[in-house]
């Protein structure tokens, strides 16, 4: 009897130390479960109801990333040379037109002048003999023209000097805006010259030998000006430099794989955003958005879809509360930003779509 007894009293313990160490482990595990971030630990211990029916007015959650809305801009070169000044630094503002970097262009000025000076000569040739009527006016519209387009070339030379000066903190923002405006009006003077020549060519006689010849060096001038300017790189817009990727003495190409210069309008930013297909149906044009970046916590940034993509491609950006993007199908949208002057570009950012809200416009 007193040995039954004794057997059933181990039992009953080991039973009992056998249930003490499950609950020790299951403790153990969900420690060990929400430290390591798992979705449904953290979010039944850390989720606020609050926060729960907030997030019950987003119709889509997608991730992306801050870029300008003009889009980054490589300014490639327009000619093999070697790198002889560089301009303009990151961070600098640039209007359109103004000279970044300049390539060494010491053999193309001579063709240059070589051209000029055979422009010079066929044209006292050609003056030789005169020219009546509708012959007459026809010459003096095609010298009209070739008079504007030499002020042109001038007139930029000017801007690109005062430009140079401003930067280096010799020249004055009242003579830069000056040589500008006097570019501008030079290059309206052109347009006018060559639209008078277009209305009087079709009712004008064939050009003389003479005429002919002098036509031709003009055109072999126009040639080596291109050339020539090709070797000065210039901002196709007004923006702000974000990266200069040359030093003097060192050479570029327009298949160089790195562009010399990139810049961009930071005025105005987007979220490119990629949009889970799945959610494509609950997303429009010029629905109302949140933004929201991890640099700036607490933060939130109003936006509008601008545009949505007419394709579906694999994702490149992690959803959010994901670490796999495989498999995930995305539709990008574009998203302007207001007053999110903050934000960078590159920046990552997740952008909330708000349910049933479409801003007034186009």
């Amino acid at each position: 009897m007193n040995a039954g007894k004794q057997g059933r009293r181990l039992t009953g313990l080991k039973r009992r130390t056998a249930a003490v160490a499950v609950l020790v482990l299951g403790a153990f595990a969900a420690i060990f479960l929400m430290r390591s971030g798992t979705p449904a630990i953290t979010s039944a211990f850390w989720s606020a109801p609050a926060d729960q029916v907030r997030e019950k007015s987003w119709q889509a959650v997608a991730p992306g990333r801050v870029e300008p809305c003009s889009g980054q801009i490589r300014v490639a070169a327009g000619a093999v040379g070697i790198v002889d000044k560089v301009l303009v630094k990151a961070n600098d503002k640039v209007f359109a037109g103004e000279a970044l970097i300049h390539l060494a262009d010491d053999e193309l000025k001579a063709r240059l002048a070589a051209a000029d000076a055979q422009v010079s000569m066929r044209e006292r040739a050609r003056d030789e003999k005169s020219a009546t009527g509708s012959a007459k006016t026809r010459r003096n519209a095609e010298d009209a023209v070739a008079d504007a387009e030499r002020t042109v070339e001038n007139a930029r030379s000017q801007v690109d000097r005062a430009a140079a000066k401003f930067r280096s903190s010799g020249g004055t923002d009242a003579d830069l805006t000056a040589t500008r405006l006097a570019l501008t009006r030079a290059q309206n003077e052109l347009s006018t010259r060559q639209g008078q020549l277009r209305s009087i060519e079709d009712d004008s006689p064939l050009p003389t030998a003479l005429e002919g010849q002098l036509s031709v060096a003009r055109s072999e001038y126009d040639v080596a000006r291109s050339a020539l300017d090709k070797m000065t790189l210039r901002a196709p817009i007004d923006g702000t430099v974000l990266e200069v990727n040359v030093r003097l003495g060192e050479g570029v190409s327009p298949n160089s794989p790195q562009p010399p210069v990139q810049l961009a309008d930071l005025s105005s930013l987007c979220v490119r955003a990629e949009l889970d297909e799945r959610d494509i149906a609950s997303v429009k044009v010029r629905q109302a958005v949140v933004v929201r970046a991890a640099a700036f916590p607490g933060r939130e940034f109003e936006g509008t879809v601008s545009s949505i993509a007419p394709l579906v491609e694999p994702g490149r950006l992690d959803p959010p509360g994901s670490r796999d993007q495989a498999n995930v199908e995305v539709v990008r949208v574009l998203i302007e930003l207001g007053g999110a002057a903050e934000l960078a570009p590159g920046m990552k950012a997740d952008v909330f779509f708000r349910a049933g809200e479409v801003s007034a416009g186009r």
